[in-house]
């Protein structure tokens, strides 16, 4: 199969309930990209890519939409299986993961829809149908943080992200503890997020008195160095997540013993066929990991469920979706919910969900 044309659209996604707060930016409203591919044989997929802004990481809108530009052109006429379009892709413009990850995921979803199987299936198949999630709470008041938890707990949420970074370490200490004195004894799992945002001081100081909740600290500082300083010092297992920018480094995190588990981003890894190796590698060494995306509607959505649900279940830390903090759904009949703190796979071949095109106007461009 090969690639007949390529569109791109871009979107604006508001934040339900604005503003979503974390350290590096307070978010109103973002800019997602997708990416229509159409096979020869009239066959479409869709994909999608929505960085946080341009300051959570090294992506921005604008940035997706140049790297397709610079790509779309020699991608007319190439083959749409996964590793053969990496490779073409790679050739034709060296990084830029999170672009190359929309393409990918139009590839995975038109192969699906043309074998009349799901992308579960394309990855190695489903372990679960019913796909544990997790909740994010942005960076707020301690005793808002706390019940927010508490409410998330009785809803059915196997784990809880407590988003905390950009303020005095004391208040993210206190929105902590408050949290653990709100849902300690329910057998949720809890991670505290730093984002980046923590200096090796204050992580230390954070990990030391918060010794007694068992929370696993989600890339707590800015590089991989600082982890490396403050790792035999801490009290709580390191997930990697910002910092986790392509296999190679994921390879070196887990093969060193610097950390304990990923929050990894199939956009920032480049798509769902490198997410198929980081799960396989994880596995091979039994470290947990999430399969999420920093933001984005349906598309994305579908993309970390139908990866998430081909992780060994004991290693599965959930799949994160912005889903409760956006307002629409691209496929008002098939979009990507959650309910019970989990959420259903869907039936249908490729990703499962069908966009209305009509929702994101003209493309902005066109291959």
């Amino acid at each position: 199969m090969k690639i007949r044309e390529i569109h791109v659209y871009a979107h604006d996604l508001p934040v339900a309930n604005p503003p979503f707060v974390i350290a590096s930016s307070t978010v109103w409203s973002l800019q997602t990209t997708l990416v229509r591919l159409v096979a020869e044989d009239g066959t479409e997929g869709w994909g999608e890519t929505c960085p946080v802004g341009p300051t959570y990481a090294e992506a921005h809108a604008g940035g997706a939409r140049a790297a397709l530009a610079e790509m779309a052109p020699g991608l007319i006429g190439a083959d749409l299986w996964p590793l053969a379009l990496h490779r073409r892709m790679d050739a034709l413009l060296n990084g830029h993961h999170y672009a190359k990850a929309a393409l990918d995921i139009a590839a995975h979803d038109l192969i699906g829809k043309r074998l009349g199987v799901r992308v579960a299936e394309l990855l190695g198949g489903a372990a679960t149908e019913r796909v544990p999630s997790y909740y994010s709470s942005g960076v707020g008041d301690p005793d808002e943080t706390a019940r927010i938890a508490a409410d998330r707990v009785a809803e059915g949420y196997p784990r809880l992200q407590v988003k905390l970074g950009g303020r005095p370490v004391e208040t993210d200490i206190e929105a902590l503890r408050k949290v653990w004195e709100a849902v300690g004894g329910s057998g949720v799992r809890l991670a505290a997020d730093g984002n980046r945002s923590w200096n090796t001081r204050d992580v230390l100081r954070l990990s030391r008195e918060c010794a007694d909740i068992p929370v696993v600290l989600e890339q707590p500082c800015d590089s991989v160095e600082e982890l490396a300083r403050v790792r035999p010092q801490l009290q709580h297992p390191i997930y990697l997540d910002e910092g986790g920018v392509d296999l190679n480094t994921v390879i070196t995190a887990a093969g060193t013993g610097l950390v304990d588990g990923f929050g990894m981003k199939v956009t920032r890894i480049g798509g769902l066929q490198p997410m198929r190796a980081f799960r396989d590698l994880c596995a091979a060494r039994r470290l947990p990991h999430s399969c999420d995306d920093a933001w984005g509607g349906d598309v994305i959505a579908a993309a970390c469920l139908h990866v998430g649900a081909t992780v060994r279940p004991e290693l599965n830390e959930g799949v994160w979706i912005a889903a409760p903090y956006i307002a629409e759904h691209y496929d008002p009949r098939a979009g990507i919910r959650i309910e019970g703190g989990h959420i259903t796979m869907p039936t249908g071949p490729g990703l499962g969900v069908t966009p209305d095109a009509t929702l994101f106007g003209d493309p902005i461009a066109s291959f």
